[in-house]
């Protein structure tokens, strides 16, 4: 059962890497990174010429938290979770993204995240 485990880890991070050495985030139009755990979403917008984070949300931030009456799924909180990083970016003067979905396929959170993102008006 360990060599499966590995053998999918070793994929996700080929998967990774495929989608990371097309997409390059700068100043003017930093990488929108999200990561998928099993329960939270996390977001950040990189610049990679840098080296640093400008922003960064996830479904644990308490904004977030505080909008959140009642249960929600994970594919609403994943579209608030966008929204709040749009209105951070143009608090920033950022106005356009590269998206990096990372090694996840671009569905359920990761898209949710993406319309939320769109929707609160960056570009990709």
């Amino acid at each position: 059962m360990q060599e499966r485990a590995k053998k999918l880890k070793r994929a996700r991070h080929r998967r990774k890497l495929s989608v990371r050495k097309k997409i390059y985030g700068t100043a003017d139009r930093p990488r929108l990174s999200v990561y998928r755990s099993l329960n939270q979403i996390y977001t950040q917008l990189i610049d990679d010429d840098k080296q640093r984070t400008l922003t960064a949300v996830s479904s644990l931030s308490p904004e977030v938290r505080k909008s959140l009456k009642g249960k929600k799924s994970k594919v609403e909180i994943g579209k608030m979770v966008g929204l709040l990083l749009a209105k951070k970016a143009a608090e920033q003067g950022i106005k356009k993204v590269v998206f990096d979905r990372g090694p996840y396929l671009y569905h359920g959170r990761v898209k949710a995240v993406a319309q939320g993102v769109r929707e609160g008006g960056l570009e990709f």
